[in-house]
């Protein structure tokens, strides 16, 4: 069963682009980087080249999106359970992501990209914090493609946030329990103006959704190959569009078309 979701075990090189061939392109592709660590090892180089190459990956994969009217791309980058890594690297894997706000919100709103962020950011560095508020306020007259990175993000941290909040509203009698349905549920999300993920697709060869939006990934098509994400090319991409566009989604229903 899993063999008919998973892509090559290594990229596809191809020298055209299939793009002509898309006629259903995803409104909202989450990305599940994986494999950046084992792909430094591979090389015989400490996991932290890995994440450099990853995140390099991550600019042409959004490129590649916005290229093909993708509205939004949201990309795991670094989950409530990765605070469990050794010291050192999740040290470079904060500074790195304050670097990359330092060197590329210019270019980000140069191509009109909106950017966001899901995620409890208290954990964070103060200074941290307030370069990602920062980057969100100069970005956010964009009108393009949606870069919503997950940083310090666990599905279920996020569910338990949202009943929380509504929770709160209905002690404050501000909303009464009969009021909550999914839109109002999912209006305290993170992900709150965003269309749900209709394509999630998973790096590095794993077959699990690692507490990655849990809420809303409820009918979002998988799509998993084992290449380790800093070699998940724009073909790929396309690939994993290709065999999205021939499933069957019926969201629980029957498909009346013959």
């Amino acid at each position: 069963m899993f063999k008919k979701i998973f892509a090559p075990a290594a990229p596809v090189q191809k020298e055209e682009s299939i793009q002509p061939q898309l006629k259903a392109v995803p409104r909202h592709i989450a990305v599940i980087m994986d494999g950046n660590g084992r792909w430094a090892k591979e090389r015989g180089k400490p996991r932290t080249f890995g994440h450099r190459a990853g995140g390099q990956n991550l600019k042409t994969i959004l490129r590649c999106c916005a290229r093909l009217g993708v509205e939004a791309l949201t990309a795991y980058a670094f989950s409530t359970e990765n605070w469990k890594r050794p010291l050192t690297e999740v040290d470079f894997i904060m500074e790195l992501f304050a670097s990359y706000l330092d060197s590329e919100v210019a270019e980000l709103d140069a191509n009109n990209v909106q950017l966001r962020f899901s995620g409890d950011r208290s954990r964070l560095a103060p200074s941290l914090q307030k370069k990602m508020a920062a980057a969100e306020a100069s970005l956010a007259h964009n009108t393009g493609i949606v870069l919503n990175l997950a940083v310090n993000y666990g599905g279920r941290a996020e569910i338990i946030r949202a009943a929380q909040k509504l929770a709160a509203q209905v002690k404050a009698g501000e909303l009464r329990p009969e009021e909550i349905d999914e839109a109002r549920f999912e209006a305290e999300l993170y992900t709150a103006g965003l269309p749900a993920p209709d394509l999630l697709i998973r790096t590095g060869g794993d077959l699990r959704v690692s507490n990655f939006l849990l809420w809303q990934i409820a009918y979002a098509e998988l799509w998993t190959t084992q290449v380790y994400w800093p070699d998940f090319t724009p073909q790929l991409l396309e690939e994993a569009l290709l065999a999205y566009q021939k499933r069957d989604r019926r969201y629980g229903g029957l498909n009346t078309k013959p």
